[in-house]
């Protein structure tokens, strides 16, 4: 029995210990004291229901005074114990502190109880088995805190808490019969004082244990019960807040939102459902509904929704509701079942929609079919007429449906094509490419018209045809700017089939209706396209005014775009002041050239020319005159060579002249036409004639002179530098190298 009750007090201690965690500070006082109370009685019962447990050969009286104080040592050792596990960390000082001490009030309710003991016998201790018991009760406690405070969080229970209370409780039994066991019970030759005593009956016992096991009990039960009020309470908060977030939604809709229980009797309804109903005092929602709804309308709706509430199934019904004004408007009213996991309906959703407009409408349309009706009633004549108008006004329907439909796929797979010619477009490097991409393009995108592209010429002086497509015919092929009205404006210029006001001249002849359309770039026209009606397709519809627009203008950025490339690729490979190709390109070009020679084993000329006494001009007649001679003499050159030839500005005065195919010899000939026939050039600058020019030119060509860029330039500076020295006015071939590394030789030993 002891150690029954021993368990009871350890899993007392186990259950109060989560309660007095989870609580604040006044709470958990509460919990504190009616935990000690029922854990110190359990402990208190198990000690003298333990004693008995020993059988002695001589009555024992009980001193209940000092039972009494036993009984607060037991207690005060629980509260001890309560106090040092609902901390929310179990330092090492807090653990030692706490089990020593409620070790010692273990000790001291067994000692205390010891001394309650009045018998005709001495009792003598041992001090070791006493030591022995105290070490015991420290440890027993300690294990105790232990296990407690690991399964404080466990408020039911759960095995591991069970076995964690039958561990504890089977430990301090052990504390009480190790502290027996420290006594020896000796005949006392004295009297037993009987002052202040009971003794302990069976009956005695048996009311100690009830008395003990019923207080644990309760205490067991009002934890239990304070947890599920907790929970409830908290599922409560949650349903609270669950309604109100719902009641708040309910109010934003601007609807009448409404909900039943599963029966089907309201429950709720939001505000705007609220202000039509103006229930009376003592009046529920139910009847607040009879009220609001029309009495034509209540015994169909209620006999419905029955029926749904019945059947779990959708209501939905159309009903008229009170207004504000006393009078009625229809509304659409919904209503879904709110099934649970189990699939029982604990809840029904509704609306009620306002429709009275639609069913206003409704009604305007019904009382115009039934005029219409009773018209079409006195002649059969005109009903036949008023239908055959129907079919067909319902067929046109159907033929402008279905051909908007046919437009939008057209123009969406237009838009498709036309998108992908952008892309095609932004890739082309040539206006040539431009051209042909967009005559490639334009009979897919416009499959119903005939087009030509027409282009201005280099001179800006006519426009020719460069392509059409669907056999598109115009009288010309070649026409004036003027004669297109679209390049005079600037503007689409549509022409309509037999409308003479502004036809195009180049356009002469055509029957059908046209559309020109300018093809600009960066503000400057570059020529047209011109669209044409056919037979099958008389017409060139608006619609497709912003696709043609559309393509000419991709037509003119693509064209832009390289033309802005094309200006890009000029600025840097251009000397601005005398328009030849710089020493950038120079070094590009005679790369390229050499290696090709190489390959080839063709021969390649190389000149470099300095015009003489160049800084006299800019002395004389300063370096606008200076710019003028550099410009001249440029033009000079680029005339004075062959289509194949390259003429660079190597810097300052200087001039290289790459001359493919041509030997040494060859290219000191074309050196010295140039020398000489320069002597004959003339510049007047400002009205004043700026003398005669000359130049000194050095030669070099591969492979005689070297095979690398840089072994030619060597070759010809040096060669110019030797002219220079001899008296200028004059063309020198540079020295051919030693003949032990003779280039030639080289390239045919596979070296170079």
């Amino acid at each position: 029995m002891s150690v029954v009750l021993a368990v009871f007090a350890a899993y007392v201690s186990l259950d109060f210990s989560s309660r007095v965690t989870a609580v604040n500070r006044w709470a958990k006082t509460f919990w504190v004291a009616g935990g000690a109370v029922s854990m110190g009685l359990g402990i208190w019962s198990m000690h003298y229901i333990g004693m008995l447990a020993f059988s002695l050969p001589v009555p024992i009286l009980y001193h209940y005074p000092t039972v009494i104080v036993s009984l607060l040592a037991a207690i005060g050792a629980s509260a001890i114990a309560l106090l040092t596990v609902s901390a929310e960390r179990m330092a090492r000082s807090s653990l030692a502190v706490g089990s020593l001490a409620i070790g010692g009030g273990i000790a001291a309710m067994h000692y205390i109880g010891m001394e309650a003991m009045r018998m005709p016998a001495v009792m003598e201790y041992h001090a070791a088995r006493v030591f022995l018991s105290i070490v015991v009760a420290v440890a027993v406690s300690l294990a105790a805190l232990l296990l407690t405070f690991r399964n404080k969080q466990e408020p039911k229970a759960s095995p591991r808490k069970l076995l964690t209370a039958l561990i504890m409780g089977s430990a301090i039994p052990l504390m009480h019969y190790t502290g027996m066991w420290a006594v020896d019970f000796r005949a006392a030759e004295a009297p037993m004082a009987a002052t202040d005593v009971v003794h302990i009956s069976a009956l005695g016992i048996a009311a100690i244990t009830l008395t003990s096991f019923l207080v644990m009990a309760l205490a067991i039960a009002s934890s239990f019960i304070e947890r599920t009020l907790a929970t409830q309470t908290a599922l409560a908060n949650a349903a609270r807040e669950g309604e109100a977030q719902f009641r708040t939604l309910a109010e934003a809709i601007p609807q009448i939102v409404w909900t039943t229980r599963a029966d089907g009797t309201a429950d709720y309804i939001n505000q705007r459902g609220s202000s039509l109903m103006r229930l009376a005092e003592g009046k529920s929602l139910n009847d607040g509904w009879v009220e609001m709804m029309h009495p034509d309308d209540r015994a169909v709706c209620f006999e419905q929704w029955r029926n749904a509430v019945r059947a779990g199934s959708v209501f939905e019904l159309e009903y008229r509701l009170r207004d504000e004004n006393n009078g009625y408007r229809w509304y659409l009213g919904r209503g879904a079942a709110l099934r649970n996991s189990a699939g029982t309906i604990v809840k029904w959703f509704g609306t009620c929609t306002d429709i009275e407009d639609q069913k206003h409408n409704q009604r305007i349309l019904e009382e115009q079919i039934q005029l219409r009706t009773e018209q079409l009633a006195e002649s059969n004549q005109l009903l036949k007429e008023e239908a055959q108008e129907r079919d067909s006004a319902r067929r046109e329907l159907d033929q402008q449906n279905e051909k908007m439909m046919r437009e939008l796929t057209e123009r969406s797979q237009r838009a498709t094509v036309l998108a992908k010619m952008g892309e095609l477009l932004q890739s082309c490097e040539t206006k040539d490419e431009v051209f042909a991409a967009a005559l490639g393009f334009a009979p897919k995108i416009f499959p119903t018209s005939r087009g030509a592209v027409a282009l201005l010429n280099s001179g800006r002086t006519a426009l020719e045809i460069a392509g059409s497509w669907h056999d598109c015919l115009l009288p010309v092929n070649i026409f004036e700017p003027s004669a297109c009205w679209a390049l005079r404006t600037g503007h689409p210029h549509l022409v309509v089939a037999g409308d003479t006001t502004a036809r195009c001249t180049h356009a002469a002849g055509v029957e059908h209706t046209y559309l020109c359309i300018p093809i600009l770039a960066q503000g400057e026209a570059l020529g047209i396209i011109h669209f044409q009606a056919t037979d099958e397709f008389p017409a060139l519809a608006d619609t497709q005014l912003s696709f043609k627009t559309t393509f000419a203008g991709q037509v003119g950025l693509s064209i832009a775009n390289i033309q802005l490339r094309e200006a890009l690729r000029t600025q840097s490979i251009k000397d601005p002041l005398t328009g030849l190709y710089n020493r950038r390109y120079l070094a590009e070009t005679l790369e390229r050239e050499t290696r090709r020679c190489v390959r080839s084993e063709q021969s390649l000329g190389i000149l470099i020319l300095d015009l003489d006494h160049f800084k006299k001009f800019n002395d004389t007649y300063g370096h606008e005159a200076g710019d003028a001679v550099l410009r001249e003499t440029a033009a000079f050159i680029g005339k004075s060579i062959r289509a194949e030839d390259i003429v660079c500005r190597f810097g300052g005065e200087e001039f290289v002249v790459i001359l493919p195919t041509a030997d040494l010899n060859a290219a000191a000939g074309r050196a010295e036409r140039i020398r000489s026939k320069l002597r004959e050039l003339t510049v007047v600058h400002r009205g004043q004639s700026l003398g005669m020019i000359t130049v000194s030119v050095g030669v070099a060509a591969l492979p005689l002179n070297g095979t690398s860029p840089a072994e030619l330039l060597a070759a010809a500076d040096a060669a110019l530098y030797r002219a220079k020295r001899e008296g200028r006015d004059r063309v020198i071939k540079a020295e051919p190298p030693s003949e032990t590394e003779h280039p030639l030789d080289l390239v045919e030993a596979g070296k170079l």
